[in-house]
């Protein structure tokens, strides 16, 4: 299932907006950093669609803040995008996710991205 063509049609239709396979394909690269096709994560957002989910629908947004010295890096890019199950947008200064119980997780790796990532992928590897 592509979640990121599901997600576009939710908010167009939230936004009463035509939904059709043009009005699709015209969003999905304005909305999403990544267009392909994944069956787990992927659901980074682009600035104009946070602020359109912001903005125009009104969804609620969670902001968690990195820590003072945090670095972003690849890796960590990499890690968000195949532990992080609901939109989001990676800031300079922080994330801001659209799921409550995903807030609360970075919230509790103070918004070390980096360590919610290695505890996933270790946790995954477990299984």
């Amino acid at each position: 299932m592509n979640w990121k063509e599901t997600y576009t049609k939710i908010f167009l239709k939230q936004a009463d907006k035509t939904i059709n396979d043009a009005t699709v394909t015209e969003y999905l690269p304005r909305w999403w950093q990544n267009t392909r096709n994944k069956e787990t994560g992927g659901l980074r957002l682009t600035e104009e669609g946070l602020d359109f989910i912001m903005h125009n629908i009104k969804l609620q947004t969670y902001e968690v803040p990195y820590p003072a010295d945090f670095e972003l890096t690849t890796n960590s890019v990499i890690w968000l995008d195949n532990f992080i199950d609901c939109p989001y947008y990676i800031g300079r200064k922080s994330i801001i996710v659209t799921n409550e119980k995903k807030a609360v997780e970075l919230t509790l790796f103070s918004g070390d991205i980096r360590k919610f990532g290695i505890t996933k992928a270790l946790k995954r590897q477990e299984k």
